[in-house]
């Protein structure tokens, strides 16, 4: 796991002196060392910067940018295949001088072309340059692992793993795009391609962009699609095979992402997802797994007693941290700095804690993510399909007028209800959902924390937020399902720019590497083709992979409601949200800023004041929105 940034410069101003501004900015994502170098060899002055963590190969030998024949690299992830491409290269002739994966990268292009990508298991972001060719590739991993971030202006194209590094070259103009903020507004992050910023961009999951350094022309291009596997008949298979050879790869996707010269360890949430992973590492292993968990000290929140179960009866050495109030408050400032666009899932703050936490014992920690998108876990997908059922028996019209009879009810005036937890939030979702026309328009209305009558209202200028789904291809009728298209299209957006961006800057913002064991592509294409009551069945959400689990964990002790990994906002910022609406959201910043109509603001934050259970997230997001904003635009 490393960092990478440099341009492509047509015009030939930048030079090592902004490159290194751009590499530096880098420094927590490799602290172990640095590399820089200005290609002189080319139409455009081409910089490649490179921060390095040293996971595989922690000698010299492994150091980027690094060059073989007509190539050169700079390379972010890990290749957990290597070692077997390796193996296939020097079978045909080939030597290597290192016993690093980058070195692998670069031989295999060099003997197979663009098409060396197909053999990756891996997580990874480069950009490879052929100087005889006069081309460069710009490439991001299947499922979107690793953040790659391009800017294109005029004779210039700048690259990053975060977007910070273009704050640090000359030519970067930071113009806000409103189409972006309503997004941001509306689901709580920014999904690819879109970035907060005017002509940068983040390039799509499974994606390349070719560069032709002559022309300065470019275009991105797939080179691998979740929806082709979608896109393919479900398997006749029985329970058993399926979940015979839906657990070996997982043990396969598990192991792969144990290769490393440093030691590793595990998040343990004591969830299934989590517990699944330990639990496949642990078996058959003598020494003992290194876990990590976060407990909270409020009710609802703290799964650290079911992580201390769960690794008690594998028998791993677990470590837990108990997150106060204080902690949380501390790190607030810390947000807009590691994730230097709006970010707002409040998840990020213990991610960040457990980060820290694995960090003083291990340098790369896996993570459990993807396995509510791979087969059927979040409570969403229920509420969803249920709703469809039901909307399906009703006729549309009489949808409709009941909604249009409820969207004129104030909400805030119904007895009792207006009291209870985000009401009026939770009231125009339903109202939302009885007009949606399938599940596709379900999963919009349920992500949204503002609908798109309040975002027009809210952010000026926006045109309203684009599209969310409009830049998916879709999955084919004849292949689809209710449940598939809910797994792919989370799988699509909220997975790669929420719950990926959070795990990516968290862990990051402490030198360690995350990896993704449920995120190995082999998995998707597998999954994608069973048929989904092995996925939901009876209502029991993530059936094959719970009874994998308890293969190895006693199913009393699984047993217990989903928890999610969420903070009690309400309860610990109390303060905090009354002092930055002081600060950011009075009248005076506002109208100054002209990103927001005052009016609505206002009305947000005095429900907020006068109810403090109503209107959180909604307000969570404005403030979320002004730190960022505070940081990266004054």
């Amino acid at each position: 796991m490393c960092g990478i940034a440099g341009f492509i410069d047509k015009s030939k101003v930048s030079g090592q002196q902004e490159l290194a501004k751009m590499t530096a900015v880098l420094a927590h994502r490799g602290p172990d060392g640095k590399g820089l170098v200005v290609l002189d060899d080319l139409p455009a002055s081409v910089g490649l910067g490179h921060r390095r963590l040293s996971i595989i190969d922690l000698h010299e030998t492994g150091s980027q940018p690094m060059f073989f024949g007509d190539w050169s690299i700079v390379f972010n992830g890990e290749i957990y295949n290597y070692g077997e491409i390796k193996s296939s290269l020097e079978k045909i002739g080939r030597v290597f001088k290192s016993h690093s994966d980058t070195e692998v990268i670069l031989q295999s292009f060099d003997e197979w072309g663009l098409k060396a990508v197909d053999l990756f298991i891996g997580m990874f972001a480069f950009v490879i340059v052929n100087h005889k060719r006069q081309k460069a590739w710009f490439f991001r991993d299947r499922p979107g692992v690793k953040p790659f971030y391009y800017y294109s202006e005029g004779k210039l194209m700048l690259f990053a793993s975060e977007l910070k590094a273009f704050h640090e070259h000359p030519g970067f103009k930071k113009e806000i795009d409103q189409r972006a903020v309503a997004q941001f507004m509306q689901f709580g992050y920014i999904k690819a391609p879109m970035t907060i910023f005017k002509n940068a961009f983040k390039l799509k999951p499974g994606h390349y962009i070719e560069f032709n350094i002559s022309t300065f022309q470019f275009k991105e291009h797939p080179y691998w699609r979740a929806v082709d596997y979608y896109n393919q008949p479900k398997m006749t298979i029985s329970d058993a095979d399926a979940i015979s050879e839906t657990e070996k790869l997982m043990q396969s996707a598990v192991e792969y992402r144990m290769v490393a010269d440093v030691p590793v360890g595990v998040f343990l949430s004591g969830g299934y997802d989590s517990s699944t992973v330990a639990a496949l590492l642990q078996h058959n292993r003598t020494e003992k797994l290194k876990t990590f968990s976060i407990g909270f000290n409020e009710a609802g929140f703290d799964e650290a007693p079911f992580a201390k179960k769960v690794a008690a009866y594998l028998g791993t050495d677990h470590t837990e941290y108990y997150c106060t109030s204080d902690d949380a408050r501390n790190l607030i400032p810390e947000i807009p700095e590691h994730w230097d666009e709006p970010f707002a899932d409040p998840s990020s703050i213990p991610t960040m804690l457990v980060s820290k936490l694995a960090r003083e014992k291990v340098t790369v920690a896996l993570s459990a993510d993807a396995g509510d998108e791979l087969f059927g876990g979040y409570s969403k997908y229920t509420y969803i399909l249920n709703g469809a059922k039901r909307n399906s028996v009703i006729p549309k019209q009489l949808r409709h007028a009941a909604a249009d009879f409820l969207g004129r009810i104030d909400p805030g005036k119904i007895p009792y209800f207006n009291k209870t937890y985000n009401f009026q939030t939770r009231y125009y979702k339903g109202i939302e959902l009885l007009k949606a026309e399938g599940v596709m328009d379900g999963l919009s209305s349920v992500a949204k924390f503002f609908s798109d009558t309040e975002i027009d209202s809210l952010v000026n200028g926006s045109g309203h937020s684009i599209e969310f789904f409009g830049n998916m291809p879709f999955i084919d009728e004849q292949y689809e399902d209710d449940l598939s298209n809910l797994l792919y299209s989370d799988y699509q957006t909220y997975m790669v720019d929420d719950i990926l961006t959070k795990v990516d800057r968290a862990t990051m913002s402490v030198s360690l590497e995350g990896r993704e064991p449920l995120l190995d592509h082999r998995l998707l294409e597998w999954s994608a083709r069973l048929p989904s009551d092995l996925k939901i069945r009876n209502g029991e959400k993530k059936y094959i992979l719970k009874e994998i689990c308890h293969k190895y964990l006693p199913k009393e002790m699984m047993a217990r409601p989903k928890m999610g990994f969420g903070i009690p906002i309400v309860n610990w910022f109390d303060s905090e949200i009354s002092g930055y609406v002081r600060q950011f959201l009075n009248e005076t910043y506002v109208r100054k800023q002209g990103i927001f109509n005052v009016v609505a603001v206002n009305k947000i934050v005095s429900r907020y004041l006068k109810n403090k259970r109503e209107n959180v997230f909604k307000l969570w997001n404005l403030i979320m929105f002004q730190v960022w904003y505070e940081r990266w635009m004054k």
